[in-house]
């Protein structure tokens, strides 16, 4: 059972520390919709996300093999950490070659300085925090979080709100936070000492860079899967309408706000469980699968009513692209935990071919749907690309680890999604009865995986103070 309370306190402490600056997108969301148009926000999430597409680019795709690498006991630290920070100079160096051409990209070219030095600091935190959590510090690690959201609320208040930058001061917020964020983890975990590019082992440095960079364009092809509806939709139908889907985005985040908290912990877990994996991914994949599909049920009855909390009246009609995504969100969730049984066998290629599968089916049904139902389209595509995926992977990582996933239920659960989603969407008679019917149903069908687990977790704590009580007696 070990193993088990393990991952529970380690869920825990990540979830103090990413909650905050998980929490900190729907804190904000009023601020960035009553400061910005809908224009301005659909122009400078355009901004962000082409910097989070050229991050593993400008890293070399090392931040995964500083997390997967930084757990294994036989590795020198100093090595990885040292592997990371060249590969993450060497690839901006690239980046600045690059410049006429990205200087060309509609939407972008008035912010390539400011997005320049939000791919370097970011690549320069991801670092830093993912060796600190390699290296077991994950109280650290969730302290960081905490303080990376302090300093990004305040930054954006005093851009925003004080000096009202407009799209310049939402990118400078980030910039100026990962900034800090990097200072304070140099000095509290003292990285200084493991930055030793004399006598580094190359076998090590290349094991890294063999790992990954086929997760660089994995990556690509993932950005293109949940990314690339946004510039289609730019072009095709305007900034506005981004705008609105950018929006809309924001709610099925807090399904990956719980999904993220649980990854992290669970990546250590994965990679450092090697007795009975089978059975302990098996039962682990089923509680997480039952409780993302609980949530994803839950914010499509709510989805109208989240929506007229977090944003403005001019945002409001972005509640109908949310079912869709919700739907998405949820097997990107179980994608990722599939994802894991690749990381355990080092087998980054494969995450690279099955990723690859979702992108393609992803790009032609934008083509296909978007001229056909406009945004409703562009999210329907990126639901079946996360789909395609999960088939994929589903089948593929059973010659590595055989989990009892229960296909049947996961269809099941899959269909009351669905139903509720076309519900919402077309507002038939009665949506409201029916989406309420649908969510019960969905509890009744996955509430029962919930409870066998917890009672598995509560188990050595019972024994625990029954052994106690049994003592003093």
């Amino acid at each position: 059972m070990d193993k088990y309370k393990r991952l529970i306190s380690n869920t825990a402490i990540f979830a103090i520390g990413t909650f905050s600056s998980k929490v900190l997108v729907y804190l904000m969301m009023p601020l960035y919709t009553r400061v910005l148009t809908t224009g301005e926000y659909g122009i400078t999430d355009l901004v962000v996300q082409t910097g989070n597409l050229l991050l593993p680019l400008v890293s070399l795709g090392i931040i995964n093999g500083v997390v997967r690498f930084g757990l294994d006991r036989s590795v020198r630290k100093s090595d990885v950490f040292s592997t990371g920070i060249l590969s993450i100079v060497a690839g901006f160096i690239i980046l600045l070659l690059f410049s006429p051409l990205i200087n060309q990209i509609r939407y972008v070219s008035d912010y390539t300085f400011l997005m320049y030095l939000f791919v370097f600091m970011s690549s320069m935190r991801s670092l830093c925090s993912q060796f600190v959590k390699a290296r077991n510090l994950v109280r650290l690690y969730a302290f960081d979080g905490i303080l990376s959201t302090a300093t990004t609320i305040l930054f954006n208040i005093l851009f925003l709100v004080g000096f009202r930058w407009g799209a310049m001061g939402y990118i400078l917020a980030i910039i100026c936070s990962d900034t800090l964020s990097v200072v304070f983890l140099f000095i509290t975990a003292k990285l200084n000492r493991y930055i030793r590019f004399k006598g580094m082992d190359t076998i090590t440095s290349r094991a890294m860079l063999g790992y990954s960079l086929p997760l660089i364009p994995n990556t690509v092809f993932w950005w293109i899967i949940t990314m690339s509806d946004r510039y289609i939709v730019a072009y095709m139908v305007g900034s506005d309408a981004n705008g609105l889907l950018a929006a809309a985005y924001k709610v099925p985040t807090l399904i990956n706000l719980v999904s993220s908290i649980f990854m992290d912990a669970w990546q250590l877990s994965a990679m450092t469980e090697e007795r009975s994996r089978e059975k302990f991914f098996t039962k682990v994949f089923r509680m997480y699968g039952s409780l993302v599909f609980m949530a994803g049920s839950g914010l499509i009855l709510f989805s109208k009513l989240i929506t007229k909390i977090m944003v403005s009246n001019e945002f409001y009609t972005s509640w109908q692209y949310i079912p869709f995504l919700v739907m998405a969100t949820v097997f990107s969730c179980l994608v990722n935990f599939l994802g894991s049984i690749y990381m355990v066998q080092k087998k980054s290629l494969l995450i690279l071919l099955t990723t690859a599968v979702g992108a393609i089916v992803n790009i032609v049904l934008n083509f296909l749907l978007i001229p056909i139902w406009g945004v409703t389209g562009a999210v329907f595509a990126t639901f079946i690309g996360y789909f395609v995926v999960f088939l994929f992977r589903a089948l593929d990582t059973r010659r590595f680890i055989k989990m009892d996933w229960n296909a049947l239920k996961i269809c099941i659960n899959t269909v009351i999604l669905l139903a509720q989603s076309l519900i919402m969407i077309q507002e038939l008679p009665l949506w409201i009865l029916w989406e309420i019917l649908l969510t019960l149903l969905m509890l009744v069908l996955n509430a029962g995986e919930i409870l066998v687990s917890v009672q598995r977790a509560l188990v050595p704590f019972l024994k625990k103070h029954k052994a106690r009580k049994e003592g003093k007696a």
